[in-house]
């Protein structure tokens, strides 16, 4: 079950580890109670038409002719009189076509039966924080005004990414349509931010990730469903550190939640060191589907609509174009109570949209005390780890599932795969790192529980 892939493993090291983690909730201050509402500013609402492209009865797409309501100036409008902006239910969509901007102290509480969408070309993220910044070319500095205790509640938000390969134009949750920061990519975009919370919402068909952090410290997200989305649901940049991902259901076809201290630099606005966090009770979706990476005519690469179903730590050593180097180290990572995902990525992976040759991880990267605990299989998953690992402990995996003979839950050190694009092999490349060695400390197994369909566990030392 166990594969021993690095050659510098160190077998002799396999002891507890004794983790020291942040695991509470954040107790965001109250809000002042509202005083206007939505009918109140009925007057900034603009009707407009424009076409949206939908799946068809028979297959394909269709065009619809669609009149509706802009509410961004009516909600903006609030938020510059209070600090709380209240969505009610009603039968009809609410219409953005930019961001709503969060200042300090600052809170969206929509009904749970509200849904917002994002008008087509919009191509923006739907709710930021106000101070939002990028540091992609330099180390995040110590000062850099942040946004506090902002919470975002309830509502179901949609870019309109209604078919795989059909986004309404909104391929890119931007922090604005002019000047945006480079990497910001959320329907949710919180970057440069202390003590903010997004709780009980649902992301349905969104091109851009759920909910993107980064900079952030004291973080909550809380209660977030997945529906038909079609990239990462949670995804976290460096420096972040005390945070909670706790609730998180549904169906993404990348990863459900991502916590990149490194990252590809087409989607990170930032870099750092990432540690403290907390992911708890996070259910992917059953299915035996794999995903595959697929090219189009212009060359980019996408999965094939099949859910991702995992969930990802990258660290990393960032090289920044004047030559600087910064360490981004993930460490004091607590994963509990996980059911229905298929892999644990916990390895290097060079940048395939810009090609490894122009963005790769200086070497691999450091992980310590990573706690996997109380993880569910209904299909056979993998965990697979190639980075510098001092302290990983995996406790009380259940396996609901028949155990294939060349099955390894747990496989340590470099991976190796050719993405093959075309026919043509001059085309092809590798996925991963397979010449960089790792090595592997503090490893602690145990309580792993095979279901009646088998009852003897395979075992590849």
């Amino acid at each position: 079950m166990f594969a021993n892939r690095s050659r510098g493993y160190h077998a002799a090291a396999i002891v507890a580890v004794n983790l020291i983690l942040w695991t509470g909730s954040l107790d965001i201050y109250p809000a002042q109670a509202a005083d206007r509402s939505l009918s109140d500013f009925q007057h900034l609402v603009r009707t407009e038409s424009w076409i949206e492209r939908w799946p068809s009865a028979v297959g394909g797409v269709e065009d619809r002719n669609v009149t509706a309501e802009v509410w961004t100036q009516a909600m903006q409008a609030i938020l510059d009189t209070q600090q709380t902006l209240q969505i009610p239910a009603r039968e009809k969509p609410y219409y953005l076509d930019g961001p709503i901007v969060l200042k300090s102290g600052q809170n969206v509480t929509a009904d749970a039966a509200a849904e917002i969408r994002l008008k087509p070309g919009t191509n923006t993220c739907m709710v930021r924080n106000e101070h939002l910044v990028g540091y992609a070319d330099s180390p995040v500095p110590t000062a850099t005004n942040p946004d506090m205790d902002i919470t975002i509640e309830g509502g179901i938000w949609t870019t309109l990414a209604v078919s795989e390969g059909e986004w309404t134009g909104n391929v890119e949750g931007r922090s604005s349509q002019q000047n945006h920061v480079h990497g910001t990519h959320g329907v949710f975009l919180l970057m440069n931010v202390r003590r903010v919370s997004v709780r009980d919402i649902t992301v349905r068909q969104s091109r851009p990730f759920a909910v993107h952090l980064g900079n952030a410290r004291e973080f909550t997200v809380e209660g977030l469903t997945l529906e038909d989305t079609k990239r990462c649901g949670v995804q976290v940049q460096g420096p972040s550190s005390e945070g909670v991902i706790r609730n998180v259901h549904g169906e993404s076809t990348d990863d459900v939640i991502a916590i990149n201290a490194w990252d590809w630099a087409g989607n990170a606005p930032s870099y750092g060191p990432i540690h403290h966090i907390v992911i708890e009770d996070v259910t992917g979706v059953r299915t035996d589907a794999h995903t595959r990476l697929r090219r189009d005519v212009a060359g980019t690469f996408h999965h094939d609509g099949s859910p991702e179903n995992a969930i990802r730590l990258l660290p990393g050593v960032k090289r920044f174009r004047g030559g600087t180097t910064l360490d981004c180290p993930i460490e004091n990572i607590t994963l509990r109570r996980i059911a229905d995902i298929r892999e644990f990525k916990f390895y290097d992976q060079p940048n395939l949209e810009l090609g490894r040759e122009n963005d790769a991880s200086v070497a691999v990267g450091t992980l310590r005390n990573i706690h996997l605990e109380d993880i569910t299989f209904s299909r056979p998953g993998l965990i697979e780890i190639h980075a510098n690992t001092d302290g990983f402990v995996l406790q009380n995996v259940t396996l609901n599932h028949a155990i294939p003979s060349d099955w390894c839950l747990l496989t340590i050190g470099p991976k190796s795969q050719t993405c093959k694009r075309g026919p043509d092999p001059a085309q092809w490349t590798e996925i991963f790192s397979p010449d960089r060695d790792c090595t592997v400390r503090n490893l602690t197994v145990f309580g792993i529980k095979a279901s009646d369909l088998q009852t003897e566990l395979p075992v590849d030392q």
